[in-house]
């Protein structure tokens, strides 16, 4: 079995991510292909797109939030991300367990002894006026039924979990500052959510696997469960099995992957770019060491921005008084320092629009 070095699946992940190369993909479809970006900051995933599409314009990415065609919501890891219309209505369901049990593991205290699904039925019920509303207003109205749990357990369970929602627009619009919204998912598309496979199936699966692979490959079974927060996919995998190639990392573990999909050269020259806080580049794998080292790895789950030279994590980067402030994590070689620089000076000019192209790169850090 061929074994891949770091530098090796460091390339096929930037290919995969679309940070190898500036794609001209549409944004829907690179939403799609990316199976979603990680959303909790709502800002967040322009940069990402600015960083992996050529010409990309902040404005289409608001007409397919307003259009209905991108939704946010939350989905893998419980956590929220911008999500193709069609996927989400795809894969909600095959995730609606996950999510409970990830609520439950922060609330199980609070939560013991309550009837999920009467809960369920009776946020379903206040939110079928088509009134939107927030976390905690509905977690009010549940509370003179469930008082104890308190309201952040209730509106987690309902809004993360129970209920399938959207946070709907302006949240997650280009440069506007607005609270959380919600509405039922069906409702906001105008489409019932795909009922579960049958039992002892499991198409959605299947579909994630590749698609899995083919953004993020080649990867392990490890790698796959730490981006869905799925435990139930070995089924899946051996279902496919068939259909992939395998290949072993310098740790001895196995990787799977699409037969066509992109593994450039190892010595492919790498672009600087700009990531935005919890890129699914880096959250996406259990074993991170292909794009950030071990060292570092907290930063991904800081929220810390992070900028890539040669493929690699080696330094974060803040937005202050229309400046883009870099702090190398390590030693920039005179090209690398010109490089960050003139990439810096195009996220300036990005996010100000065009008012700022300021760069500052602070002394590397310890």
């Amino acid at each position: 079995m061929t074994t891949l070095g770091t530098r090796a699946l460091n390339r096929a992940t930037l290919a995969r991510q679309l940070l190898l190369d500036r794609a001209t993909t549409p944004v829907l479809d690179a939403v799609a292909h990316l199976c979603g970006l990680q959303a909790q900051e709502p800002q967040e995933p322009f940069t990402g797109l600015w960083s992996r599409l050529h010409a990309f314009d902040p404005a289409a990415l608001n007409d397919l939030l307003t259009g209905r065609s991108v939704v946010r919501t939350h989905l893998m890891r419980r956590t929220v991300h911008l999500l193709t219309a069609d996927d989400t209505l795809a894969w909600r369901a095959r995730h609606d367990t996950m999510l409970r049990q990830r609520v439950l593991g922060t609330y199980r205290r609070e939560l013991d002894g309550i009837d999920l699904d009467e809960l369920a039925t009776a946020a379903r019920a206040v939110l079928a006026d088509d009134e939107p509303r927030s976390m905690t207003e509905i977690a009010r109205v549940l509370a003179d039924r469930w008082p104890a749990p308190g309201p952040r357990a209730l509106g987690e369970m309902v809004m993360a979990a129970l209920v399938p929602v959207v946070q709907l627009p302006p949240r997650g619009l280009w440069r506007v500052k607005s609270g959380v919204r919600n509405t039922p998912l069906s409702r906001w598309l105008g489409r019932e959510i795909d009922p579960p496979a049958p039992q002892r199936t499991d198409p959605v699966g299947e579909a994630l696997v590749r698609r899995y692979l083919a953004a993020f490959g080649p990867a392990a079974s490890a790698d796959l469960r730490a981006w869905s927060g799925l435990t139930g996919l070995p089924a899946a995998v051996a279902a496919v099995r068939e259909e992939l190639v395998t290949f072993r990392d310098e740790r001895g573990r196995e990787l799977l992957d699409l037969p066509d999909a992109p593994r450039p050269d190892p010595d492919t020259p790498a672009p600087v770019r700009f990531l935005p806080a919890f890129d699914n580049a880096i959250l996406g794998y259990h074993d991170r060491s292909r794009i950030i080292d071990d060292a570092h790895r907290g930063l991904s789950v800081a929220g810390a921005r992070v900028v890539l030279v040669d493929g690699r994590a080696a330094a974060t980067w803040t937005v202050g008084t229309g400046t883009v402030v870099v702090t190398p994590l390590r030693g920039f070689t005179r090209a690398e320092h010109t490089a960050v620089t003139e990439e810096g000076r195009s996220l300036a000019s990005f996010l100000s629009d065009n008012d700022s192209d300021r760069v500052q790169i602070t002394t590397s850090s310890p």
